[in-house]
C-alpha cells in the first residue's frame, strides 16, 4: 500500500486539495465555514447545557471547544468517507489508481483542517486566561490515533456502502448517538462509579477527546497506559479495515 501510495502520491495531494476546497465551493465564506460551523455549535451549547446539565466546569466554553473541533472532525469524515468510493464510481469505471486514495484522503483532508482550526482552540486558552503547557507537544500522538481509528471506519463503511447503499444513514444515526456517549459537552466525573463512565471508557473518542483536554485545558500529561493502548488498537483497526477495503474493492467496478 504504501509504494503504491508513493506511486500515485500527485493524486493523493490532488484529491486531499479537492476534498478541503470541495464541501464548500460557491458559497461565499468558503472553507472558513469549517471554522464558523463549530463556533455556532459551540455558542449554542454554551447558552443551553450549562443548565440541563448544571455544569459547573470552569472556562466552559474553552471546555467545549477542545472537544467540538476533533468531534467535527471525526464527524466530517465517517459523514464524507463512508460515500467517497460511490461518490467516484465515474472515475472508478474508467481509470486504475489505488482505492485507498479515496478514503485517506478524506480522513487526510479532515485532519488539515483539525490542525489549522487548533488556531482557534490557542485563541481561547490565551482569551481565557489558560494558555499552554509543554504537554502540547504530545497532540501528534492524539491526533495519529483519532486519524487511524477514523481512517479505520472509513476503509470498512466506504467499501460495504457500495454493496449496501443503506449503510450511510445507519452510520449518520450511530454517529449521532455516539455524540452523547461521548465527554464532549461534560466531564466523564459527571457519571463516576455508574454504568455511563464504563460506556465512555470503551468509547475511543472518549479517550481521544479527554487526551485534547489533558493537553490543553488541564495543562496536565495525559493518561499514557490509556493513550498507548488506544494507538495500538486503533492501528490494530487500521490494519483490519484496510484488508477488508482491500477484500470488498475487487467488486467496485461491477457495484457502482
Amino acid at each position: 500500500m504504501i509504494k503504491e501510495l508513493y506511486n500515485y502520491r500527485e493524486l493523493l495531494k490532488t484529491n486531499v486539495k479537492k476534498e478541503i476546497r470541495g464541501k464548500y465551493k460557491g458559497s461565499f465564506l468558503g472553507i472558513l465555514w469549517s471554522f464558523v460551523n463549530p463556533l455556532l455549535m459551540t455558542l449554542v451549547y454554551a447558552i443551553v447545557f450549562p443548565f440541563i446539565l448544571k455544569s459547573t466546569e470552569p472556562h466552559y466554553v474553552t471546555f467545549i471547544i477542545i472537544g467540538i473541533l476533533p468531534w467535527t472532525w471525526f464527524t466530517n469524515s465517517i459523514a464524507l468517507g463512508t460515500t467517497t468510493v460511490l461518490g467516484n464510481a465515474g472515475i472508478i469505471k474508467k481509470v486504475y489508481f489505488p482505492r485507498e486514495i479515496l478514503p485517506i484522503s478524506v480522513v487526510t483532508s479532515g485532519m488539515i483542517n483539525f490542525l489549522i482550526s487548533c488556531l482557534i482552540i490557542g485563541i481561547f486558552l490565551i482569551c481565557s486566561g489558560i494558555g499552554f503547557s509543554p504537554y502540547i507537544l504530545l497532540l501528534p500522538v492524539v491526533v495519529l490515533a483519532q486519524f487511524l481509528f477514523s481512517l479505520g471506519i472509513v476503509f470498512i463503511t466506504s467499501a460495504i456502502d457500495i454493496y449496501i447503499r443503506d449503510l450511510e444513514y445507519i452510520i449518520n444515526f450511530v454517529v449521532n448517538m455516539l455524540f452523547y456517549a461521548t465527554p464532549i459537552l461534560y466531564s466523564p466525573e459527571m457519571f463516576a462509579g455508574t454504568p455511563i463512565a464504563t460506556l465512555i471508557k470503551l468509547n475511543p473518542m472518549g479517550t481521544i477527546i479527554n487526551s485534547y483536554r489533558d493537553i490543553f485545558f488541564y495543562k496536565q500529561m495525559p493518561d499514557i497506559i490509556s493513550l498507548a493502548v488506544l494507538i495500538g488498537g486503533c492501528l490494530l483497526f487500521c490494519v483490519i479495515g484496510y484488508f477488508i477495503f482491500k477484500k470488498l474493492s475487487k467488486g467496485f467496478a461491477e457495484e457502482v
